[in-house]
């Protein structure tokens, strides 16, 4: 199978090449204008697949359909929304050679637009496809698999690519293009013009269970989603989607630009595309992490008004592959026979998420859904959501319950040895060494999370657990006096995992390079709930470390007659 895929060395369809060289069966004509460089990608490429570089753009798209006649023609070059008036000139060229077509595009106008092909595309029987990329097929397809659960009549989305995911002067240049410029979007059942990056709103990116990013900033962008979506759902009413590039700064210093633009009634920025780049390519900074999310709210079959959110982490280089994974999965499909049917459309229901779930399976992409809480349920459950299900039964015990409850146990306790490690120690309580350490664990709810009360022996040690909010939603604040520790849960095999993310201490936010670390987990072994301290600290070194058992005991029963304690050294 012939594949040609003009901007082939470029990041798009470089990345769809790449994800392919698995394929024994398929040739890829990497095209390009440089013949130069189409070679030094063909050379360095590895894997199963056959490469070809070919000196071809979309100028000169006939003369190489003629001379290579392939199957499937692949346009990763763009912008597209820069095609001009012959916008359409490798459709209509694919279609009169007998390939069949597809894009990356990301213009809503473009997308929507192929459909005037369609007759063509259906009268060759061939298909033509266009805006086969995150935006819209994978945002469709979650959509679809939430409308299976709700009335869908309210839709907000975000993408938050890596710092480190290397976006090319082209699609910072569309961005700058639109930012404070019109973008149609739907609004109380009805189409209306907002203006691009004017609008924004804070989010926090967080598959159940799953290290969550950093509370995001995401501003209104020009995607296919919010003219396609609408026509997918009658009962869709309202759409927002945003993207939320860092850093911060530069994000709210585009979000300036886009107001005055707006306001003053400017030209377009994207002349700056090339500055951009460089700042951006310069100052990249934080965790090599991007994600995205989708949130619908709508009635259920009882009425009942449900809101529920899709979450999406890529770690690493995995997610800058995410948009070329829809092409991925069609050519995996038409390798197997599995085509889809002719004609020129979007490509909205080209997938199903259970195809990008089969894609994500073998890299390091984790993925969720998550509904909004009841207002009393447990502290863990309204932070894990389902994830909380997949722990083992002591470790759900303890946690998913709205009751007071105790639990006994014994702990072996060590503390750190310098002079600092044991002033922090007493100033945040740290019970005193020892081995075999009676230990009794009080939990009381009430309306805002859950009061704990540690007994080591004689020694106290107490902490408010609350859920998140705002900035720090999806993690688990703990109080320790002075201290304010935000937390992530993470759930990794069969531990629960404790990472710190955030501290502060009278309320004032502390520096992210003296955070506390705590190496802490819980699991159960023997049907036993374990835990598993390990706390320490930039500088100070080791404060403390503590782990041992607990299982249920009677509230208001001394231990020594409730339900029986583990033993030292069990």
């Amino acid at each position: 199978m012939r594949v040609m895929i003009l901007g082939g060395y470029g990041a798009f369809g470089g990345r769809l090449a790449r994800l392919l060289a698995d394929c024994p069966d398929l040739e890829l004509l990497i095209c390009g204008r440089s013949f130069a460089s189409a070679e030094a990608f063909c050379r360095d490429f590895k894997g199963a697949a056959r490469t070809v570089p070919v000196e071809l753009d979309r100028d000169t798209i006939a003369k190489g359909l003629s001379a290579f006649r392939p199957d499937l023609v692949v346009d990763a070059s763009g912008p597209f929304q820069d095609y001009g008036a012959d916008g359409y000139a490798v459709v209509k060229a694919a279609i009169r050679h007998g390939a069949n077509y597809l894009d990356f595009a990301d213009g809503a106008d473009f997308v929507a637009g192929i459909a005037r092909y369609d007759k063509d595309a259906k009268a060759a029987g061939l298909f033509a496809l266009s805006g086969v990329s995150t935006f819209p097929v994978l945002t469709a397809a979650v959509l679809r698999e939430i409308a299976k659960t709700i009335a869908i009549r309210e839709v907000r989305g975000g993408m938050a690519p890596s710092p480190h995911a290397g976006l090319g002067v082209n699609v910072i240049g569309v961005v700058l293009g639109y930012a404070g410029g019109p973008v149609a979007i739907r609004r109380g059942g009805e189409t209306r013009t907002a203006y691009g990056l004017t609008e924004s709103l804070d989010a926090t990116i967080a598959p159940p269970g799953a290290l969550p990013l950093r509370s995001t900033r995401f501003s209104l962008v020009e995607v296919p989603d919010l003219t396609l979506v609408p026509l997918e759902h009658e009962t869709l009413r309202d759409i927002w989607i945003g993207a939320g590039p860092g850093p911060q700064w530069a994000h709210r210093v585009l979000n300036l630009f886009a107001k005055v633009r707006r306001r003053f009634g400017l030209p377009s920025l994207k002349p700056l595309a090339p500055l951009v780049h460089w700042i951006l390519e310069r100052l990249a900074s934080g965790e090599h992490r991007g994600g995205m999310f989708i949130e619908a709210t709508g009635p259920d079959g009882t009425g009942t008004e449900r809101t529920l959110t899709w979450h999406l982490i890529a770690e690493g280089d995995d997610g800058p592959l995410i948009p070329s994974m829809a092409i991925e999965a069609i050519v995996r499909k038409l390798r197997c026979g599995e085509r889809p049917a002719p004609g020129a459309r979007a490509a909205v229901r080209a997938l199903e998420l259970s195809d990008y779930l089969a894609l994500f399976e073998d890299r390091r992409i984790v993925t969720g859904f998550r509904e909004t809480p009841c207002a009393d349920a447990p502290v863990f459950r309204k932070i894990l959501g389902p994830g909380l299900d997949v722990l083992p039964a002591a470790v759900r015990a303890f946690h998913d319950s709205a009751q007071p409850r105790r639990w006994s146990g014994f702990a072996d306790i060590v503390r750190g040895t310098s002079l600092l490690s044991r002033l922090v120690g007493a100033i945040i309580r740290v019970p005193p060494a020892g081995m075999g350490v009676p230990l009794d664990v009080t939990v009381t709810p009430d309306a805002t999370g859950e009061s704990w009360v540690r007994q080591f022996g004689h020694h106290r040690l107490t902490s408010v657990l609350t859920p998140g909010i705002g900035r720090h939603e999806h993690l688990m604040c703990e109080r320790f006096g002075w201290v304010d520790v935000g937390i992530a849960l993470v759930i990794e095999h069969d531990r629960l995992r404790f990472v710190p993310r955030h501290w502060a201490v009278l309320g004032i936010p502390m520096p992210k390079r003296l955070l506390p670390s705590a190496k802490t987990f819980e699991t159960a072994e023997n049907g036993r709930f374990r835990f598993d301290v390990i706390f320490s600290a930039p500088i100070v070194g080791l404060i403390a470390t503590y782990r041992g058992w607990l299982e249920p005991a009677a509230i208001g029963v001394p231990a020594e007659t409730g339900a029986r304690a583990l033993q030292p050294g069990e």
